[in-house]
């Protein structure tokens, strides 16, 4: 819940500026600016090679849900990918298992690329429960094979250890692939070997001065920058350290 539509502008001008010039990185970049600018941004950033996706979604495709935003409006507007159960939404609004998967369901439906987000809190951590409960949220997040295929086209997992988020603590490398690793093969248990393509995001206070060292581990496919995005100069940098 950050910037207006003047701030979002300049922010993805500046962005769109760094992945047009012959310095930038040769990486994939997304913005996921707030739903009430979607529809700006995506037409600001057209003809660039930043995609743009959304915040959230409902998962019903329409009805009386008074200030909800359903997948396809998502779509609507412009955007190609949208963010599921961030940690905020579950720890901060009680998004259980089964609403993620319901909504995961909806965009991919609709045509989006579902960002599904798991990861355990400091408590769980504590108590050697991550595994378990990176097993639980993936396996209850991701709708059936049956309600359509699920590939590295469509899904992206981002791994997002709660007690790390804006706490400036980071997982030691070991950990985080521990994490990555045992997520690759939750999804080969799930989608085979389809799960080789599905792109494995890290999300755990990721800044430039520690993006090269945590994209180089292994089933780290990149980012998923929360603060860090927020100032053009260094959600570039750390774009920049995908070449380090």
């Amino acid at each position: 819940m950050n910037n207006l539509a003047a701030e979002g502008r300049a922010l993805a001008a500046a962005i769109g500026d760094y992945a047009a010039s012959a310095e930038s990185a040769d990486c994939d970049l997304l913005v996921c600016p707030p739903a009430t600018i979607i529809q700006t941004i995506a037409a600001q950033l057209a003809d660039s090679t930043v995609a743009v996706g959304g915040q959230n979604c409902h998962a019903e495709a329409s009805g009386a849900f008074t200030g909800d935003i359903s997948a396809a409006m998502v779509a609507d507007a412009g955007a190609s990918h949208v963010i599921l159960g961030h940690s905020e939404r579950r720890h901060g609004l009680g998004e259980t298992d089964a609403m993620v998967q319901a909504k995961t369901a909806a965009a991919l439906g609709a045509g989006l690329i579902a960002i599904v987000c798991i990861g355990e809190t400091e408590a769980q951590r504590d108590a050697g429960q991550t595994l378990d409960v990176l097993s639980t949220q993936i396996e209850g997040s991701l709708p059936s094979t049956g309600q359509g295929p699920l590939t590295g086209a469509n899904l992206v997992v981002a791994y997002e250890p709660v007690w790390a988020i804006g706490t400036g603590r980071t997982p030691t490398n070991d950990e985080i692939a521990s994490a990555h690793g045992h997520i690759r093969a939750c999804l080969q248990g799930i989608i085979g070997s389809e799960a080789e393509q599905v792109r494995l995001l890290y999300g755990g206070s990721m800044k430039s001065e520690n993006a090269a060292e945590i994209l180089a581990i292994d089933n780290v496919d990149g980012g998923l920058i929360g603060g860090a995005s927020l100032k053009a100069s260094d959600f570039c940098a750390i774009a920049d350290a995908t070449i380090m």
